[in-house]
């Protein structure tokens, strides 16, 4: 599970990358906002986003927006560093499109514990976008019938494209996915009992 992560601090840079690491992620370490960026539309989209909020270059909340403008990377769960913790800096993080706010210095544990909850919802949310591709294909294939159906009010027979009468089954079958069992209506048994004497 690859996580992204941006800090222009060098010590923050390299403890994180050993803490992913060691809880089992494929970490990308990025210095600045402009290497997250190039790195953000390289290879498959990281499960969890860990930006800086202040960074050279690019801006932690600036690749916040960025994110959710992609669809491409529409299920990145993305976790905003910051120094700042005030309410409307916090506000203001969220506003940006970050999931989670978290200020430093922060707890390790705690941030291993976000990180898990960010890639299981990115998780989800990609195995529900590929359900909902895979309905979409599936519904784009279906055969549908539509339009002005010239059927005869004698034999019931439909007239093809072709100018040829078909029986209802076969027109049905022929246009559409739909089976046939046979049975016998109660209107039809007791007529059918009238002339038949069954």
């Amino acid at each position: 599970m690859r996580i992204l992560m941006a800090d222009d601090d060098a010590t923050l840079r390299y403890g994180l990358g050993m803490q992913l690491e060691r809880w089992g992620y494929e970490a990308t370490i990025c210095a600045d906002g402009a290497q997250a960026r190039a790195a953000l539309h390289t290879g498959p989209p990281p499960l969890v986003a860990i930006l800086d909020r202040m960074m050279p270059g690019v801006d932690g909340m600036t690749l916040c927006r960025e994110i959710r403008q992609t669809p491409a990377l529409g299920t990145t769960y993305v976790i905003l560093l910051t120094a700042h913790d005030s309410r409307e800096d916090i506000v203001h993080g969220l506003d940006s499109g970050a999931d989670e706010y978290m200020t430093k210095p922060f707890d390790w544990e705690m941030l291993r514990a976000r990180i898990a909850i960010g890639a299981r919802i990115a998780t989800l949310q990609q195995s529900l976008a590929q359900r909902v591709a895979e309905l979409q294909d599936a519904l784009a294939s279906v055969k549908t019938l539509s339009g002005l159906l010239p059927i005869c009010s004698y034999c019931k027979k439909i007239r093809d494209d072709s100018d040829y009468w078909q029986h209802l089954e076969s027109y049905l079958s022929d246009h559409s996915h739909a089976e046939f069992s046979h049975g016998i209506c109660p209107d039809c048994l007791v007529r059918a009992r009238r002339e038949f004497g069954v």
